[in-house]
């Protein structure tokens, strides 16, 4: 495994590096592409031989025997997270932000109240308005829970809270008593509890995830080979589910869509769910944990810019308010100045206004080479 490896993927029909110029005036000739969330890394080799295997076969049909992508989920739950899950308790969806819809559907109708906790990834608003349901922003104080507050906004009208854990963006990992906290709110208020931790696995030295359910029963789970092995574009996902009425609704809604896998995702998933796969892992999060540290030390040291030190996910979560500087303002600098594209922290719902997100995951001379060319961006305020 090489994380330094630069790979062009130009002309590659990426979306971040071919569609940053669209999106933000930022040319991937001379700019860097640190915005959507997928990697600048090759998954592990046995994934890629995986493909090979399929490539070489030649023969693309339909998937069936998914005893041993259902036995790699359970194995790698059970190793890595220390949950023992039932295999009959999952559902395979074309990733998490389908997984998201179809939970939308299954558990609320036209009209109801979706809790989320801003700022909080974007999909999940686009989701939930598309379906006709409304979006209830419960806003964070200071990246961490505030259920005084959001308690007094609660009237009865939202079904559903979807948690980001660990969060994105600000890579929060929630600890035990604060998950224990999600729960209590979810049941005061009625709300179908959905946990999206598509991150789960990247997750910083001196920190551990907390599945949501090795706590309670009562609860969706969302999870994904995707975000840990940089195979997004396999489109796939689980949503795993051990209550039996929850799970009777979810699985209605799966036939009635007519949802059944992607046979590079279940093969690629397989593959990936392994001791080899999980040794890349290890390999990979010590390379994120320090190009983080070196983004944070360089961008910490422009006045008035904060980064917010991570605790999961490689999406650095940086704070431009104590520079004074409008939105416009700092983003013009990075934009069209440093030549980055970087998400825009407003996107993420209330409270992410004055921040943008910074994606992480790429080799470390361009780490090095986006704090140089931030500082550069702002040497007036040195």
């Amino acid at each position: 495994m090489n994380f330094d490896e630069p790979i062009n993927r130009i002309g590659t029909h990426s979306v971040k590096w071919d569609g940053m110029e669209a999106a933000y005036g930022v040319s991937p000739q001379d700019g860097l592409a640190m915005w959507v969330a997928d990697m600048d890394f090759r998954p592990p080799a046995c994934v890629q031989k995986a493909v090979e295997a399929m490539a070489a076969h030649g023969v693309y049909g339909y998937f069936g025997d998914d005893a041993a992508y259902l036995e790699a989920i359970r194995w790698w739950m059970q190793t890595r997270h220390g949950w023992a899950l039932d295999t009959g308790d999952i559902f395979t969806t074309h990733g998490l932000v389908n997984g998201t819809a179809l939970c939308v559907e299954a558990f609320t109708a036209p009209g109801d109240g979706v809790v989320l906790m801003t700022p909080v990834y974007h999909a999940f608003a686009r989701v939930i308005k598309a379906a006709g349901r409304r979006v209830v922003e419960c806003p964070l104080k200071d990246n961490g829970l505030d259920f005084d507050a959001w308690d007094a906004q609660m009237d009865g009208t939202a079904k559903m809270l979807i948690l980001c854990s660990p969060h994105n963006p600000g890579g929060r990992v929630w600890s035990q008593a604060e998950l224990q906290g999600v729960m209590a709110f979810a049941d005061r208020h009625g709300l179908i509890l959905v946990s999206d931790e598509i991150h789960h696995d990247l997750v910083m030295p001196g920190h551990r995830h907390i599945p949501m359910a090795t706590l309670t029963d009562r609860v969706v789970m969302m999870t994904a080979t995707t975000k840990t092995f940089n195979i997004a574009g396999s489109h796939i996902g689980n949503v795993i589910i051990k209550d039996p009425e929850l799970k009777a609704k979810f699985a209605g809604v799966m036939n009635k869509m007519g949802i059944s896998p992607n046979s590079f995702g279940m093969h690629m998933a397989t593959a990936a769910y392994s001791p080899e796969g999980a040794a890349w892992v290890d390999a990979l999060v010590a390379y994120l944990d320090h190009n983080a540290r070196v983004f944070d030390a360089g961008v910490n040291a422009i006045p008035g810019v904060r980064s917010v030190r991570l605790e999961a996910t490689y999406l650095a979560w940086v704070d431009f308010s104590g520079t004074g500087m409008t939105q416009a303002e700092f983003v013009t600098r990075i934009e069209k100045g440093a030549r980055i594209a970087a998400n825009h922290g407003g996107s993420f719902g209330t409270g992410g206004e004055s921040y943008l997100r910074f994606n992480l995951a790429m080799p470390h001379a361009q780490i090095v080479e986006a704090v140089t060319r931030l500082q550069a961006a702002f040497a007036d305020l040195q």
